[in-house]
């Protein structure tokens, strides 16, 4: 068929950062949903150029789900969604399985045409019961509650971004191929910063921040990081539920990229022995009215005490966020010591193995840096999690000058999440104990004990890798 026979939408990049930031705006400004939900559906209705809408939610343990509505049948059906929870690991018993999908239309994406298809627009969806009351293990409701609750309350505001590492191997699918080639092969071992202009990592981290700047992302900088083939694109903080679902859309930016370079985009918080692994340090403040509650320029490190007691009380209960941090097997490869780790269980302003890094910053940009997070980790869980226990957890008065570790193996993570009573007032007890149930399932495929080298398992049963197949041949 002619290609003539088809106008599908195809807009511009420098006209994409416009349309994409003008809804990140509105989002931020906190814009009358009904109104937004309105000027949307007009929107889909007057350009006929759209064939479909990409609705997408993430599940318990952070992997990103997609479904394609033909933009006919959504017009007509946007508020009867329904979809089978129990196909999605971590959801609903089979005995319990329908769930209704609702749309958040402020968090509307449109998407750069050579990378995504023409014709299409994105959209993030809400997980909601039966009822339309919102999914008891949708982390992005909780988190997205949780920030609307403090803003009716006193309008204090929580600001977030993310610092997210991955890895690029050469090869399509390189880690689903993992469990018989037993190896990662590096495009590049040039190193920090160092990369020839249009070689294949600059080439890779130059389409996905282009990608990214079209999408209303805010770029600052990004560059190689320290391992081979590593890279890190780095962009402005924003409300903590729009910065969660930008972790979302970067790993799916660098993921879709990567795959049409013939390449993959790894976010493997260690996928080859003795380098660097990849981290997702998260950078947080809280504001209230404009100013930053986190700033006081007489303070220690420049941080307000009510700064410190929100580091305090993370690091109080850093032993029950620990698993929420670093969910897989392989995540506890990275806190390792040798390899800039940040497992100890303190604070400092320039001591990288800290749980908790004080960035430099001024009156606009202070905050803390929680550094021992995994790449892997479900974002709507961690930032939740980061904050209600920064905001309301238990506080031990100087904890902060450290003398504790994080766990250096998954099971005991798991322990100290089921045996916490605050992760069960975070996660609620029945999630906890089923993100807890799916954490132990993948463990107890993989050896026990990690030993210096990294086991196939680790690779074939990880939750952003395994897929039915895999998983049943065990």
């Amino acid at each position: 068929m002619s290609g003539s026979l088809r106008e599908f939408l195809e807009i511009p990049y420098d006209e994409l950062e416009e349309l994409n930031l003008q809804a990140k705006a509105d989002r931020m400004a906190r814009k009358d949903p009904g109104q937004i939900h309105d000027d949307r559906l007009q929107y889909l209705a007057d350009e006929k150029r759209i064939k479909a809408v990409t609705v997408c939610f993430t599940d318990l343990e952070g992997r990103l789900h997609m479904l394609d509505y033909d933009k006919k049948f959504l017009l007509k059906s946007a508020d009867n969604l329904t979809f089978d929870g129990s196909s999605v690991r971590g959801f609903s018993r089979q005995q319990e399985s329908d769930l209704r999908l609702g749309i958040d239309w402020p968090a509307f994406y449109w998407l750069p045409s050579d990378i995504f298809g023409p014709g299409k627009v994105l959209v993030f969806g809400e997980v909601q019961e039966r009822d339309g009351t919102p999914y008891r293990a949708d982390m992005r409701a909780k988190l997205k509650g949780y920030t609307a609750e403090k803003f009716a309350e006193d309008g204090t505001t929580f600001y977030a971004s993310n610092e997210v590492e991955g890895i690029l191997f050469k090869g399509s699918h390189a880690e689903q191929a993992y469990a018989e080639t037993g190896a990662f092969e590096f495009i590049s071992t040039s190193g920090y910063y160092h990369s020839l202009p249009g070689d294949p990592l600059r080439t890779f981290i130059d389409t996905s921040a282009e990608v990214q700047r079209a999408m209303g992302f805010e770029n600052e900088k990004d560059h190689p990081e320290v391992a081979p083939s590593q890279f890190e694109m780095n962009y402005s903080y924003t409300e903590a539920t729009i910065a969660a679902d930008q972790v979302m859309l970067y790993k799916l930016i660098c993921r879709q990229v990567a795959n049409r370079l013939g390449l993959t985009a790894s976010f493997l918080p260690k996928p080859v022995t003795g380098v660097n692994g990849n981290g997702m340090h998260n950078n947080i403040s809280v504001a209230k009215g404009g100013t930053n509650l986190f700033y006081d320029g007489d303070g220690e490190e420049g941080l307000s005490e009510f700064a410190w007691e929100f580091v305090d009380r993370i690091l109080t209960n850093a032993l029950d966020l620990c698993l929420m941090l670093n969910p897989s097997v392989n995540a506890y490869r990275r806190l390792d010591p040798h390899f800039e780790a940040p497992n100890e269980i303190k604070s400092s302003a320039i001591d990288r193995g800290a749980m908790v890094r004080i960035p430099i910053g001024n009156r606009n940009s202070a905050r803390v840096e929680v550094r021992s997070i995994a790449p892997d980790a479900n974002p709507y869980m961690v930032i939740y999690g980061l904050l209600k226990t920064g905001m309301e957890g238990r506080l031990v008065e100087g904890v902060r000058s450290g003398g504790k570790i994080l766990p250096d193996n998954i099971y005991d993570a798991i322990d100290h999440l089921c045996c916490s009573h605050h992760s069960a007032q975070i996660l609620g007890p029945e999630v906890r104990d089923r993100f807890a149930e799916l954490k132990k399932a993948s463990a107890d495929r993989c050896s026990r004990l990690l030993g210096s080298f990294i086991k196939p398992a680790e690779i074939q049963f990880h939750h952003e890798v395994t897929n039915q197949y895999l998983w049943n041949k065990f």
